[in-house]
């Protein structure tokens, strides 16, 4: 990896003499991270999402044909993914909102974490509205 430009050089947060040597301390600033909690809360979500479709295709498409059990193992799948990921953007967030130390990591990525919350809340949802809906369609 090549050494960073000097656009990229972060400046010292502050430089401290160590008394009776021509040495000193430097203290510097560590650049913010992105949660992985968010990010994975988010990929969780959207999985959530787009299983909970594959839910509700199923059971309007095979409704007569066994789709009710392949849409409730998806659901299942679905519901599971939208917990997960509303789990992780919680988590995410309070790691994000913790205060840290100064020489500590500062975490990034509220949007990340509530978008994968509202996304798994949306597809657990969707999961539940589609297997009903398979169950209604094979009952009748």
């Amino acid at each position: 990896m090549p050494p960073p430009t000097d656009d990229q050089r972060r400046p010292p947060k502050r430089v401290e003499a160590v008394p009776g040597t021509p040495f000193g301390v430097v203290h510097l600033d560590v650049a913010p991270v992105t949660s992985g909690l968010a990010i994975g809360a988010l990929v969780a979500g959207v999985a959530s999402v787009l299983v909970s479709l594959l839910v509700i295709c199923f059971g309007v498409a095979f409704a007569n044909d066994g789709g009710a059990w392949a849409s409730g193992a998806f659901a299942v799948l679905g519901l599971l993914a939208g917990v997960a990921a509303a789990v992780a953007g919680l988590l995410g967030q309070r790691q994000i909102r913790r205060p840290a130390a100064p020489s500590a990591v500062r975490f990034t990525g509220r949007g990340l974490a509530t978008a994968g919350i509202s996304c798994g809340a949306a597809g657990a949802l969707l999961s539940l509205l589609g297997l009903g809906l398979a169950l209604l369609l094979a009952l009748t």
